[in-house]
């Protein structure tokens, strides 16, 4: 079966065909760089870095361009409030999104543009629309004429005549027409600027991803996602700038991720009801946060609370505790090979069938029931009196192989005796101390190392579950 990508562009799935035989050009909008990131933020990194390495399993070379938007008016408040440069916050806030979701599993891009370092391509790309008759410049700024692109509106599947001014796409007295949108914006007191032929000024957001997507994967490529908030208007603009510059597809397949709601209540700044993924790996395995992820479908919403972030962790802890049983029962195994192959040929098919579920654009929740599947059958073999180091090898090796596409590991880091010792000594002092947060969150710590506590009048006594 060939890979089946939802495309937003003509809203049905479709064969993946890559441009280049076994080649995927693929450009994921990246967050802008004022604060630390936010679990809407996540879901992006975690399920496009989840599709590039499927593609990857899938024998694929994948050029995975994500970028950095370092120049917003997000981040020129943000350097105003604290007394601090653009570039500084900027830089801080990267590295913190690298910390970030690199404990959550996400690969690094091939390459991380960001826009302060590619200031000549974007100005030399609105030079040449402006050269095409597409853009205009107005007192220091420059706008794309929108209505003289034929297209617009495809991605988005909007009327023309029908739009509303969408987020970012400011009414002004500058414009030709009020759907124009900014290349380029002339300097305002205290804002970052560069040197640009209209004079000084920054760019408007939607360029600067056309410019670099353009640089770096080249004029048409197989893959562009992000957010489903990003379909219109930058989406739909970045169409609409490339296209009529480069008079080609911008791009084959344009994926989007779904909401995220925040205890049944769609995540708003505004409301205040935004999670920052920096506090939640504070307190929670970051596994357990992109195991939540991609427990539902990439293109469905997803409800996000604590409750269903400790219910994850115990299906987790499931999967692991089966993973971990069947690495202790090695060490008893025999070579017996009586019913092995059919043993084989069943864990085999897990695999086919996990493939199946990815190969259905990238379904996730689907290729996550296929693991429970594979530890229910795990679980059972380990009920037998015989054991076969044939099969349980077959049996790790497959979670391991699997687990890995989703950029997970089942593997937990194996606690001495002497620093179980330690930590319950701990224990009790934070008890004697009537430190119960600190007792619990000893034994939770335990408890994800499959240490399982028994408190008895005798004292505390442990075993590995």
């Amino acid at each position: 079966m060939n890979i089946q990508i939802y495309n937003t562009l003509t809203r049905k799935k479709e064969t993946f065909v890559p441009l280049e035989e076994g080649k995927v050009k693929m450009y994921v909008c990246g967050p802008t760089v004022y604060n630390y990131i936010h679990i809407g933020n996540a879901r992006p990194a975690i399920v496009f870095d989840t599709v590039r390495r499927y593609f990857g399993y899938r024998g694929y070379d994948v050029k995975y361009v994500s970028n950095f938007t370092d120049v917003d008016d997000k981040l020129i408040r943000a350097a105003n409030q604290l007394g601090e440069d653009v570039p500084a916050i900027a830089d801080r806030f990267i590295n913190a999104y690298h910390e970030d979701v690199s404990a959550l599993g996400c690969q690094k891009a091939n390459v991380h543009p960001r826009v302060m370092e590619n200031m000549g391509i974007i100005i030399d790309f609105i030079s040449q629309l402006i050269e095409k008759g597409y853009a205009y410049e107005s007192e220091g700024d420059v706008y794309f004429r929108t209505r003289k692109f034929d297209g617009y509106g495809k991605l988005s599947h909007q009327s023309i005549d029908d739009l509303q001014v969408g987020a970012r796409i400011e009414v002004g007295d500058k414009k030709q027409d009020d759907l124009d949108f900014a290349l380029w914006k002339a300097v305002k007191e205290g804002e970052i600027y560069w040197e640009s032929p209209w004079g000084l000024g920054r760019p408007g957001w939607h360029i600067e991803c056309s410019a670099m997507a353009k640089k770096y994967l080249g004029e048409t490529i197989d893959i562009h996602a992000g957010g489903q908030d990003l379909t219109f208007p930058h989406h739909e603009n970045e169409i609409a700038q490339t296209e009529a510059l480069t008079g080609k597809p911008f791009a084959n397949y344009w994926m989007h991720n779904g909401y995220i709601n925040i205890d049944n209540e769609k995540m708003s700044k505004s409301l205040g009801n935004f999670v920052l993924v920096h506090e939640i790996i504070k307190k929670h395995n970051p596994q357990v946060l992109r195991f939540f992820m991609l427990s539902v479908h990439y293109r469905n919403p997803i409800n996000y609370s604590e409750e269903l972030l400790e219910s994850t962790k115990a299906a987790l802890e499931r999967l692991t505790t089966s993973y971990q049983n069947l690495k202790h029962r090695k060490e008893a195994s025999t070579n017996l090979t009586d019913n092995n192959h059919e043993w084989l040929n069943k864990i085999a098919a897990s695999r086919e069938q996990f493939i199946e579920a990815m190969d259905d654009d990238f379904n996730t929740a689907k290729a996550i029931s296929v693991l429970f599947d594979l530890s229910k059958l795990a679980n059972y073999y380990l009920l037998e009196k015989n054991t076969a180091v044939e099969v349980i090898d077959a049996f790790t090796n497959q979670f391991d192989e699997l687990f890995l596409v989703l950029g997970m590991t089942l593997e937990s880091e194996e606690l001495l005796d002497e620093e179980i010792d330690t930590l319950i000594e701990k224990r009790i002092q934070a008890r004697k101390d009537r430190n119960f947060q600190l007792s619990d969150q000893i034994r939770d710590q335990l408890k994800d190392m499959n240490i399982i506590l028994e408190d008895t009048p005798q004292g505390t006594r442990w075993k590995r579950g």
